[in-house]
């Protein structure tokens, strides 16, 4: 549906800071490179506590962080060749969470049937993906898609996000192109303008105007000769749960969300540039310390300022949570509607397509109307 793109106060959905998650999605929760051969690691999704192995052969597995046994943690455990091993009493558990061995058992001795709940993992664009849903519907849902991934002409920047707070803040962050007067001591962009919006049950669509100056025109290559200024349109499209922006074909950012738990949320962003630069700088060996310097010397600086911005937001937030605010971004009240449906809509599911997901209290006062709240 089109929605408006006028500013104008509204009071602020506050029910999207206490809703879960969808969990019939893919969320990420390592970079590929992260977890080696052999190696096992823990890892949440929305208080979901995760067992990640990679096994002999290379391939990353994931099962429920709790052995169906006594139910020790078996991110503690070791891995022998394609099994995870419990590290309490040696129960061995097979890439279908199968007890498939105990070592104080005769051989011929009936195994019991213990089973490890297992989910649904693959690798992409360099990071491991988990759905934490139903296993039947993990089909119906694909991956982002990142059509600059490996492609020549684009140079890409690995950009990782750790915050204390609600996915929810981070997603409106995200969304919020007003905010660049935070980054005003960096050169950030100025003068936004919101031009068009929509919204489904499905995400937003947002195109804002800014305009840019600095040694940010400069690195992108967006001012014309002789000019550092440039005006621009950046296009925000967030898909539940993750997001995609362009900046009229100069840059491209894929940001995949991971909502760790009601008050942590990490983010693996893949950051696409066309840079004023010689191939050979641009690929090879010197391509990944470009990508530091890059990093490290613009884009982090960045990420710090709003790092602070939403960690402040989330104190005050857990402080009073019916605190009353005012929001004048349609795009953000937008964005709020398809967080808190996407939630709700899981009471429209099977029980068994619904048991993933817990959620933080709803005060019962918090009734929602139109996307206000009343």
């Amino acid at each position: 549906m089109e929605a408006s793109a006028v500013l104008k106060g509204q009071p602020i959905y506050r029910r999207a800071r206490a809703v879960g998650i969808n969990p019939n999605y893919w969320y990420p929760i390592f970079w590929a490179d992260q977890v080696r051969s052999g190696e096992v690691v823990s890892a949440q999704i929305w208080d979901t506590s995760l067992a990640v192995y990679r096994d002999a052969q290379g391939i990353v597995h994931t099962v429920e962080d709790a052995c169906p046994h006594k139910g020790v943690e078996l991110h503690r455990g070791e891995v022998h060749g394609n099994n995870l091993v419990c590290p309490y009493h040696g129960w061995e558990f097979d890439s279908q969470g199968s007890c498939v061995g105990i070592p104080y058992f005769p051989k011929e001795q009936k195994l019991p049937c213990a089973q490890a709940r297992t989910y649904p993992t693959q690798e992409a664009y360099g990071i491991i993906w988990v759905f934490p849903g139903a296993v039947e519907l993990a089909e119906q849902h694909p991956l982002p898609e990142v059509p600059q991934y490996g492609q020549p002409g684009w140079f890409m920047v690995r950009i990782p996000g750790h915050f204390q707070a609600h996915f929810s803040i981070c997603n409106e962050n995200t969304m919020d192109v007003f905010h660049g007067f935070l980054h005003k001591d960096l050169q950030g962009w100025y003068d936004p303008k919101l031009l068009n919006l929509k919204q489904d049950d499905h995400g937003v669509a947002a195109d804002y105007q800014v305009s840019y100056d600095g040694f940010l025109s400069k690195l992108l290559g967006l001012g014309k000769k002789g000019s550092d200024s440039a005006t621009r349109t950046v296009s925000i499209r967030y898909r539940y749960p993750h997001y995609a922006t362009a900046l009229e074909s100069v840059s491209s950012l894929y940001l995949m969300r991971l909502p760790v738990g009601p008050q942590e949320t990490k983010s693996f962003s893949l950051l696409f540039l066309k840079l004023p630069l010689p191939q050979w700088l641009l690929s090879g060996p010197l391509a990944r310390v470009l990508e530091k310097v890059i990093l490290n010397t613009v884009f982090i600086k960045f990420l710090h300022q709003d790092v602070e911005m939403m960690e402040s937001e989330q104190r005050n937030y857990s402080i009073d949570p019916k605190r009353n605010y005012v929001e004048v971004n349609p795009a953000i009240i937008a964005l709020q509607r398809v967080i808190v449906g996407q939630y709700e809509n899981l009471e429209k599911l099977p029980k068994s397509q619904q048991e993933t997901s817990k959620e933080s209290p709803i005060p019962p006062s918090q009734e929602v109307s139109n996307g206000m709240l009343v």
